[in-house]
């Protein structure tokens, strides 16, 4: 029994302990296959290497649907909690990137959902431990928590202007131009100020192509609002944790701007130069 147990611990140090040697080869040579699975699926949806190859291609999808259901099994097996596991998003994709292999014996077209599984290479942080990026992407998660709620009432501002636009358009130009209702109107409201322009609705009168030149630099000026608020607030969150300094005797990593002494210890945060 104790033997049983102790194989299983070791097993989940391989396999969801990215921090020692075996898992993290574990997780490399996973990443390969993951990436080699990916290489397949990318070549059989070639129609001229499917017509020749398609056989082949089969078998060594198959062979990676095995791997992936073999690592899924042993997850399930050495997890403390199997069922918190499965559920779990990285639980769902493992189980994701088995389904569509077994689903494309009976159904042909379900071997393209076998794309789900790029989403399995976000186990790449785990690999490579990206701890600079990771500490870059708090800063503009940060940044976004900042700046929600000034986004939140630029959305709206911009969502009121893309109604009045819209609905000006459409009494303006009407059915015959292709403005059939408020919402095509707003739809074509969207797509000038954002400046995509399709084309596939465009003004005949010349009222509405001054209404339309309007939206056009409208469009310009409010486009630099939403990535002036985000960058003023990753100034703010860069600024920020410049401002943190760790204590050299407890370290605590975190006190108030411009303090002398720690809040913990209550030794000095910075050396006297002699």
């Amino acid at each position: 029994m104790d033997s049983n147990k102790n194989w299983r611990e070791d097993l989940y140090v391989i396999i969801f302990q990215s921090d020692t040697p075996a898992g993290r080869r574990f997780d490399s040579i996973l990443l390969l296959i993951i990436l080699a699975s990916l290489v397949i699926v990318v070549l059989d949806s070639i129609d001229s290497i499917h017509q020749n190859y398609a056989d082949i291609l089969a078998y060594i999808e198959w062979g990676f649907t095995v791997v992936f259901a073999i690592e899924y099994a042993l997850r399930l097996y050495c997890s403390p909690k199997p069922l918190r596991y499965a559920f779990s998003f990285y639980g769902l994709v493992d189980l994701l990137a088995i389904v569509p292999g077994i689903l494309a014996l009976y159904y042909t077209d379900a071997q393209y959902l076998l794309i789900i599984r790029i989403i399995r290479m976000l186990r790449i942080f785990r690999v490579l431990k990206l701890s600079p990026y990771l500490k870059q992407a708090n800063y503009l998660m940060t940044a976004l928590q900042g700046s929600k709620q000034k986004i939140v009432v630029f959305l709206l501002s911009v969502s009121t202007l893309v109604t009045v636009f819209g609905t000006l358009m459409y009494v303006i130009e009407g059915p015959e131009h292709g403005f059939t209702s408020i919402p095509k109107g707003i739809y074509w409201a969207i797509v000038t100020l954002t400046t995509v322009g399709f084309g596939d609705i465009v003004p005949k009168t010349p009222l509405g192509q001054v209404v339309s030149s309007l939206v056009m630099i409208t469009g310009y000026s409010i486009i630099a609002v939403p990535t002036g608020i985000f960058t003023a607030e990753l100034a703010n969150a860069m600024r920020g944790e410049q401002l943190q300094h760790d204590c050299p005797t407890c370290k605590k990593n975190s006190h108030e701007h411009g303090a002398a002494f720690c809040s913990r210890c209550g030794n000095a945060l910075f050396k006297k130069l002699e």
